[in-house]
């Protein structure tokens, strides 16, 4: 990593505190977020809040007989997946 230095204007300083809070993460985190989005044309995975996912584990029917058994390895598989991106 390289340090560099910033200055924003008071405005812009709120709205990336305010940004980093919703998002909880740094403000550094963000702008590195923020760099990769939009001048290197990288897009950040989703994340999910693990608790609320694994609150919907046997909800319903899924069709195939592995799941209730198997339903840590099938979330993996299910993150791992490009379409979950």
């Amino acid at each position: 990593m390289i340090r560099t230095q910033v200055y924003f204007t008071p405005e812009q300083h709120r709205a990336l505190r305010r940004a980093a809070e919703q998002e909880r993460m740094s403000m550094t985190e963000l702008l590195r977020r923020i760099v990769d989005r939009q001048l290197l044309g990288r897009r950040q995975p989703l994340e999910f809040d693990k608790e609320a996912i694994l609150s919907f584990v046997g909800l319903g029917e899924s069709g195939e007989s592995r799941i209730s058994a198997e339903h840590d390895a099938v979330l993996d598989e299910a993150f791992r997946a490009e379409a979950v991106r």
